[in-house]
């Protein structure tokens, strides 16, 4: 049963890499020996600020979150990453440094990780990885200058509004704590903002 489950994770990773286009059967079945599972559980780090960026990640189940902490020690967080998507601070990972964030499981979570010299190792056997990394780094641009577009400058029912409309996922998943500082706003602003927008009549 373990076996099938791993099996069936695999798979999920394959088919990603399988939706991307650039790559062939092959070179999907060579790259996937280089991806490790690695279980983690809710709170456990997948990357540590002020750690070597050793690592990325493609979540094949559960989900993390990103964030740095501040003078005050509180955390600002920048993103999350759900299934089908990869985790890590990329131009750490590139160059080798400190990472500027910590990577951080807030549910139960499995990852593929793949370590710096196998990636390096395994862009310099499949050429087409080049194009599923750049895929990556535009769609991790995409996000920063929406959640610029849609969440600076705004009020907190507004920032919810939009999160409603456009990211259910994270109104399902994540905790009010967490979603606040992604929006940049207190939890006590968050929660005025929920009961607001959710008693009848208004708006």
């Amino acid at each position: 049963m373990k076996g099938q489950k791993n099996y069936e994770m695999t798979d999920v990773f394959e088919n990603y890499l399988s939706s991307t286009g650039g790559l062939s059967a092959e070179e999907i079945s060579f790259s996937a020996q280089f991806f490790k599972p690695v279980s983690l559980k809710k709170g456990d780090f997948f990357i540590r600020e002020d750690e070597t960026c050793r690592y990325i990640g493609f979540i094949a189940t559960g989900v993390v979150k990103a964030y740095a902490i501040d003078k005050e020690g509180k955390e600002n967080i920048t993103c999350f990453k759900f299934e089908n998507e990869f985790a890590t601070s990329f131009p750490e990972f590139v160059a080798q440094e400190k990472s500027r964030r910590n990577i951080r499981a807030i549910e139960d979570s499995l990852i593929y990780r793949i370590s710096y010299p196998d990636y390096q190792y395994l862009i310099g056997q499949v050429i087409a990885w080049n194009g599923v990394i750049k895929l990556v780094m535009e769609q991790e641009y995409k996000q920063k200058e929406l959640y610029l577009l849609n969440y600076n400058n705004r009020s907190a029912v507004d920032k919810y509004l939009h999160v409603l409309a456009n990211e259910p996922m994270l109104v399902r998943r994540i905790t009010t704590q967490d979603l606040a500082s992604y929006l940049g706003i207190t939890q006590r602003s968050l929660t005025r903002a929920k009961a607001q927008i959710h008693r009848p009549n208004v708006l």
